[in-house]
């Protein structure tokens, strides 16, 4: 369908919902012939201002989700367990951020939610993983889940989504592929999954393209539709997080609790000073702390 079609096509809805519109299919007595360029106008500025749909992922895998439990990880239908109230409590104020609630407006570009860490080995694809599972439990939300960790793909890895594929690398580098294309539908209702896709040593450059600033407004127009969590690489090891963490919302810094020097995390959040929204959360605490029944999570 044209553009001139939508727009039209936008105007009778609204003729047939009884608002006042200074156009008619049938040319109705009282009408002006010379205000339907003018409404046709306003209609073709609305549909021009709206984000392209998002397509469905034209192909799926499926994630072995037992092998995901016998690591620890949380499943769908799973009794419930402290790690599944622990990501209850993380998610609640990132998805008021992305989507607003309680009388506060959504932060700019909320529901593009990166975890990071300072170094490898603080839990930083455990909590994206549990962190997209759990969000996509959610009644009214559907989540994307990005492996935006260009060298070491762990999400995949946890996933076992196997072989290789297209995705996010692909995807800005070839104006062809289509969203859809690379995206992956997955047997976890509500969650999808988007690959690192095949490695480039210019991927600090790519992502911070015009090409990535262009898809992340893309995902950002939907926040009503749908939560990105970004798997992205550790901060103090890899540029690639140094050039993606601005462009996101929400910034999750993982600590892991006891080991993580504090020059380490210091280091880090001066790197994220860019970020209009930082989050700590840490990881293996022993003492519970206030935002957390069980300790093992803390804001």
């Amino acid at each position: 369908m044209s553009t001139i079609e939508q727009a039209s096509k936008r105007l009778e809805e609204l003729r047939r919902a009884g608002v006042e519109v200074p156009w008619s299919e049938s040319g109705q007595s009282g009408q002006n012939p010379s205000d339907q360029p003018a409404a046709l106008a306003g209609a073709l500025q609305e549909v021009a201002s709206a984000p392209p749909p998002l397509q469905a992922p034209r192909q799926r895998v499926d994630i072995d989700l037992a092998n995901l439990a016998a690591q620890g990880y949380l499943v769908p239908g799973a009794p419930r367990s402290r790690l599944m109230d622990e990501f209850r409590s993380i998610k609640r104020p990132l998805l008021t951020n992305a989507v607003g609630g309680k009388g506060r407006e959504p932060v700019a570009r909320g529901n593009l939610i990166m975890i990071t860490s300072s170094l490898p080995g603080e839990g930083k694809t455990f909590t994206s993983v549990n962190l997209a599972i759990s969000m996509a439990s959610e009644l009214d939300r559907k989540v994307l889940l990005v492996d935006a960790d260009a060298t070491r793909m762990a999400a995949a890895d946890r996933l076992r989504v196997a072989g290789k594929r297209r995705g996010l690398i692909d995807l800005l580098l070839d104006p062809s592929l289509e969203l859809a294309d690379a995206e992956l539908a997955t047997n976890v209702e509500g969650l999808s999954f988007l690959p690192a896709g095949t490695q480039n040593e210019l991927a600090t450059e790519i992502y911070g393209s015009a090409a990535m600033n262009a898809l992340l407004e893309r995902l950002a127009a939907h926040a009503e539709q749908r939560i990105v969590v970004f798997d992205g690489p550790p901060l103090l090891h890899a540029a690639e997080a140094r050039a993606l963490a601005p462009q996101m919302g929400q910034v999750v810094l993982v600590v892991q609790a006891g080991k993580t020097a504090q020059g380490s995390v210091q280091h880090a959040l001066n790197l994220l000073e860019d970020c209009p929204l930082v989050l700590t959360l840490l990881n293996q605490a022993r003492a519970p702390a206030a935002s957390s029944p069980y300790g093992y999570y803390a804001y």
